[in-house]
């Protein structure tokens, strides 16, 4: 029989948070281990008082020691925790791991575990808060049978937080989405679960083999594997994912498939998964896969992330570009006799000469009218534009109106006509054109993969559906309309030809940010309604962060200069207790706020490294970090500073007061709340708002808000 060797997650946070000469020992050590776990030279010794008898030290040096597992049946051996001598077996003694009967998954809990009960209960009479769970429905959620006590004795959410260390994984998220309003047969739904099997608790190897159990363990295969989890222990999303997401990104889907979730829920992570998978998988020679995204330093990130996941063969079958450079290469290659316009000011300034005074229409509305209706639905002449949908447009137009104001877009399209340009929607839909009309041309895909599928308008989904044929596996989209930040207008996918019926999933548990700073981003949205990217709405119901830190704290000044001062402090006293610079990223909402930030702060010696997809950010490991708020899209830092929050940058008053009608003016500030939303949940654990002069308006409401 041969040797299974696993790691827990556990094991790799305990690593990380070593001493780094000690690391060196351990990693040494738990190559040899990997190996060989009978090797002569490791002793393993019984834990006196154990809870689990299966629990065993091992010697890594005089001061350190693992905590294994080795169940008694089968070959199995599991790295748990390592840590100091006392440390390490004071771990092992409150711990338990076993096969929990109702999911069929591998847990790790307490089992010295402390009541729920105390100070966060109130009235002592207050009913169990999942009294409606039979015992065997808790275990079918995930709870260990050792923890029904401990479970029943829990009031409201905030007793389940107090003990949610306590817990698996996998039972604190089931019970939250109880308390969450979900019922408890579609959070089962939700799941891969194994209930209805028989289930051999005492069959460890089985039990890693289960999408359940690989959130938490991965069987190590090589020492290379191994080497490239210790060298970056934390970025455990290349090893470990979630059930749900596992779901996602594996096995073979009979169509096209969204995944909608709120920041941090892991949906680019599942994305890159899916593509390494059909790589690996399903993709035939000569194919590839197609990953494209919205911006250029996206698909850079994302791209350098595939790297760490796939070897040198699956990466060969994954094409990494936003969708603005692949439109330019296929039409190049075509002698595509036009060149595309990105600043359009100077052609508008001449079609606007045109426009009807008597009308007494807004600049603004002319091309706000172009990006919402003439270009999403492809209007070509007046006779279409005046049988057009205006659904979501604030101002009305009666057919008259319409003919007269078309001479705008008429001699708007003529100007670009002239000089050979087309606008980058203009170019979707010639290259779309293309792909349906000539058979001679085959677009080399199997599969494109979408991120950020909310900045994409329908011209962009509409090629998508032309570069692929319909079919198994042939879209995978993830997004969510709370991050649209690019004035894109909604998306309805099945009118692209993108049929999503049965296939729409949503991603709920937060997996980057601290809940308080979730619960400050969420409150901004809250009351503003957002799109599921297919004509309905979404919501952020049950959307939930498993970590706990500070609430994001406020502190005003009264001039640019007193802000800089405090930040050049504030840094100092993070270096001081031990956070690294590259650690901290600093965001202002235009670049001119930002540059001017920048020379204040340079002129008091702080070293800065500006985001902006020049250079390579790895060449400046002890600069802190400092970006625009659309800049940081899709990065995360572990804190983040939202700098200058002032009235008229934050929300941008220039985007809200030329947007036009009352419509216009509510969806341009529905995107400043969701620029702010992005900013500040790129925080893995801490965040901090400045603002000087006066105020911004979005930060008025002091119950979201702790002033330091």
């Amino acid at each position: 029989m041969d040797t299974v060797v696993a790691i827990s997650n556990d094991l790799l946070k305990a690593f990380a948070k070593l001493p780094r000469a000690q690391q060196g020992k351990v990693s040494t050590f738990i190559a040899h281990f990997q190996c060989d776990p009978k090797a002569s030279g490791i002793n393993y010794e019984r834990i006196r008082d154990a809870r689990d008898p299966n629990m065993r030290s091992v010697r890594i040096d005089q001061k350190y020691r693992g905590i294994v597992l080795k169940p008694e049946q089968g070959n199995v051996y599991m790295l748990l925790w390592v840590d100091n001598h006392d440390d390490a077996y004071k771990w092992a003694r409150r711990h338990r791991c076993n096969i929990n009967p109702g999911t069929g998954s591998l847990q790790v809990y307490t089992v010295d575990h402390q009541s729920a009960e105390g100070e966060s209960r109130g009235d002592v009479d207050l009913p169990c808060a999942f009294e409606g769970l039979k015992d065997r429905e808790m275990m079918r959620l995930g709870v260990p049978e050792e923890q029904l006590s401990l479970v029943r004795s829990v009031h409201n959410e905030l007793e389940l937080d107090t003990i949610e260390d306590q817990l698996p994984a996998e039972a604190y998220e089931g019970l939250f989405f109880i308390l969450a309003g979900s019922s408890y047969d579609q959070v089962i739904t939700d799941r891969e679960s194994v209930a209805d099997e028989s289930v051999d608790i005492s069959d460890f190897e089985a039990a890693l083999q289960r999408v359940s159990s690989q959130g938490a363990f991965v069987i190590i295969e090589d020492e290379l594997e191994l080497q490239e989890m210790l060298n970056a222990p934390l970025q455990q999303w290349r090893v470990f994912l979630h059930p749900s997401q596992r779901k996602l990104a594996t096995g073979v889907k009979n169509g096209a498939v969204r995944v909608l979730g709120g920041a941090g829920t892991g949906k680019t992570v599942v994305a890159m998964h899916r593509a390494k998978w059909l790589a690996e998988n399903l993709v035939a020679e000569g194919k590839r896969v197609l990953f494209t995204t919205f911006t250029r330093n996206l698909a850079q990130d994302i791209e350098n992330n595939l790297r760490s996941i796939c070897d040198s063969r699956a990466l060969s079958k994954i094409q990494v570009v936003n969708l603005d450079r692949w439109v330019n290469g296929f039409l190049k290659k075509r002698n595509y006799d036009y060149n595309i316009a990105y600043n359009t000011d100077a052609y508008w300034n001449a079609a606007l000469s045109m426009a009807p005074s008597e009308l007494r229409l807004p600049d603004s509305f002319y091309k706000k009218e172009w990006n919402r209706v003439i270009q999403p639905q492809s209007i070509q002449s007046v006779e279409q534009y005046k049988k057009a949908s205006r659904i979501g447009r604030g101002t009305r137009l009666n057919r008259i109106q319409r003919v007269q104001i078309w001479t705008v877009f008429e001699e708007y399209r003529l100007s670009l006509e002239t000089e050979r340009k087309k606008e980058v929607d203009d170019a979707y839909r010639d290259a779309a054109a293309v792909l349906l009309h000539d058979e001679s041309v085959e677009s080399g895909y199997s599969t494109v993969i979408v991120d950020e599928a909310q900045d994409m308008g329908t011209q962009a989904f509409n090629l998508i559906r032309q570069i692929v044929p319909e079919g198994p596996n042939d879209i995978f989209i993830v997004g969510d309309g709370h991050q649209r930040i690019y004035g894109r207008n909604k998306v309805v996918l099945s009118h692209c030809g993108i049929n999503i019926r049965g296939r729409a999933r949503k991603l709920k548990v937060n997996y980057r940010t601290t809940d308080e700073i979730r619960k400050w981003a969420v409150n901004l949205l809250e009351g503003h309604p957002v799109d599921d990217l297919d004509g309905g709405e979404d919501d952020q119901q049950g959307y939930k962060s498993l970590v706990h830190g500070e609430i994001p704290k406020l502190e005003h000044f009264e001039s640019a200069e007193e802000q800089s001062g405090f930040l050049t402090e504030f840094l100092k006293q993070r270096e001081q207790e031990g956070i690294q610079y590259h650690d901290i990223c600093i965001v202002c909402r235009t670049k001119n706020e930002r540059n001017d930030l920048g020379l204040r702060l340079k002129k008091r010696g702080v070293p800065l490294y500006i985001l902006d997809g020049n250079g390579k950010d790895s060449e400046h490991p002890d600069h802190v970090r400092l970006a625009t708020m659309h800049r940081v899209k899709g990065l995360e830092f572990d804190e983040m500073v939202l700098a200058s929050l002032n009235d008229g940058l934050v929300p941008l008053s220039v985007a809200i007061d030329t947007a036009g009608d009352a419509v216009e003016q509510r969806q341009a500030d529905l995107e400043e709340r969701a620029l702010l939303y992005v900013a500040i949940t790129r925080s893995k654990s801490r965040a901090l708002l400045l603002s000087y002069g006066k105020m911004s308006r979005y930060l008025d409401d002091s119950n979201s808000i702790q002033s330091s």
